[in-house]
């Protein structure tokens, strides 16, 4: 079993900075593929950015150039800096994360843009 469990959320105003934390904790011998996700309210989840084992690093074309995703494979951790946030970046922030084929969520972290 693998636990996912995220930090760094709370109210910040807009074109302020917040950084996400994801900490992987249990079986991660096999931690693959990394994920942060987003959902607003009343809409679906949406893959915001994701990372390899390798670094490969993908982005959702409304974050590209404000946020970046970095991992620690030695510590098992994720982060997501988020810069120049804007109202719409309001959303429940997600941890995903592949370990040995499965594929393992966090309960996930509020991210407020309100001045």
């Amino acid at each position: 079993q693998v636990q996912l469990v995220e930090s760094g959320g709370g109210l910040v105003q807009p074109g302020g900075s917040l950084r996400l934390s994801c900490a992987a904790s249990g079986s991660v011998f096999d931690l693959n593929t990394m994920r942060w996700y987003r959902q607003r309210t009343g809409e679906q989840r949406e893959l915001v950015a994701s990372i390899t084992r390798g670094d490969n690093r993908n982005y959702v074309d409304s974050v590209k150039g404000r946020f970046m995703i970095l991992r620690d494979n030695a510590k098992s951790k994720m982060w997501l800096q988020m810069d120049r946030l804007r109202a719409s970046d309001t959303a429940v922030y997600y941890c995903n994360a592949d370990v040995a084929g499965t594929t393992y969520w966090g309960q996930g972290t509020q991210v407020t843009v309100s001045s």
